[in-house]
């Protein structure tokens, strides 16, 4: 009797397990096809309470399915209304959605912006290298979308690498750099960007990378108008030997 009844638990949970399965895949291809990295916080919430309500109902044997299915599409009904009422108004979808946040704007970092998202350096720079890009300075956007993902705009520059170049080009920024250190193009290494200063504090051991001190940095960012290094919110140097510096007080 004993093997019976345990053949009939183990049939019993294997069928509510393949039923709560299809359940729960048709409520989530009725929702809607997105991509999982494009999934809104409303939509995130909505899928990860099916996918409990479907664990509960095979969890527990002795409930009836109907208490799995009745919340399913419950779930599924406040999706669907939202979503319609979305698609005709645009607060609403901001209410449930969220804003774009702009990052970076014409090669500066939005330090406020960050902060409200609770955005770190590390995060911008990890998302900036997938999309092929090294250097915030050749940014023109960057766009935290409501997803979380990054949208990324780069600038269209051109490289300053010869002495025609440079004098074709004496308004731009790399010829001022240029002209007031003729020393950093001698820098070279095959590297990404190193981060010199971030949050105002240095980096001292991407400072031995490139063997330079403290005090060099301090020279180069006082050569530009900083006093401190508490006051640069994010400095890099490029392989060139190209200083970036974003302030904390620039927003």
């Amino acid at each position: 009797m004993e093997g019976i009844d345990l053949t009939d638990h183990l049939i019993s949970l294997v069928l509510r397990t393949v039923l709560m399965y299809f359940s729960a895949f048709a409520v989530m291809r009725i929702m809607g096809k997105r991509e999982i990295g494009e999934l809104s916080i409303f939509d995130l919430v909505i899928s990860v309470m099916i996918a409990e309500i479907a664990v509960f109902a095979i969890e527990d044997m002795q409930r009836p399915l109907y208490d799995g299915f009745v919340p399913m599409l419950t779930l599924l009904f406040i999706q669907i209304a939202i979503a319609m009422i979305s698609l005709r108004s645009r607060r609403i979808r901001f209410l449930f959605d969220g804003k774009p946040s702009v990052i970076i704007e014409d090669g500066r970092i939005n330090r406020q912006e960050m902060k409200r998202q609770r955005y770190n350096l590390d995060d911008l720079l990890m998302h900036l290298r997938a999309n092929n890009i090294d250097n915030v300075a050749d940014v023109e956007f960057a766009v935290l979308e409501t997803s979380g993902q990054l949208s990324v705009m780069p600038k269209n520059l051109r490289e300053f690498g010869s002495d025609s170049d440079c004098q074709r080009n004496k308004d731009s920024e790399a010829w001022e750099d240029k002209k007031r250190n003729p020393v950093l193009p001698k820098i070279r290494y095959e590297e990404i960007p190193l981060s010199l200063i971030m949050d105002g504090k240095v980096q001292s051991e991407n400072l031995d990378k490139i063997g330079k001190t403290r005090f060099w940095l301090k020279n180069q960012i006082q050569a530009r108008g900083v006093k401190d290094f508490k006051e640069v919110f994010f400095c890099s140097i490029n392989h060139q030997g190209k200083l970036y510096i974003n302030l904390l007080n620039k927003y």
